[in-house]
């Protein structure tokens, strides 16, 4: 099982709840936890194709490769107007 817990009430009203179990049969990633569970996560799917969304593992900043397993906690906070590689919207 994996705790998800969704920050931000754009996140929140896109997935419709801000904390919820996710059943885990062995290990995966950020991008398949969310694939996999499309009925529950798939409201995620745009924002993080946008890069609008910060995701941690167990307090770790992490990405949508990073490895998932039983017993850990994934959250997504949604981050208006910001990228990972913090080259968007730079004022000149």
């Amino acid at each position: 099982m994996v705790k998800v817990l969704i920050f931000g009430m754009t996140l929140r009203d896109a997935v419709g709840e801000s904390e919820l179990e996710v059943e885990l049969t062995g290990g995966t990633t950020v991008k398949k936890l969310v694939e996999a569970n499309q009925e529950r996560l798939g409201g995620l799917a745009q924002y993080m194709a946008n890069r609008e969304v910060l995701i941690t593992v167990n307090k770790k900043v992490s990405t949508e490769d990073t490895a998932v397993k039983d017993g850990d906690l994934v959250k997504f906070s949604f981050q208006s107007r910001a990228s990972y590689d913090g080259t968007r919207d730079i004022p000149t």
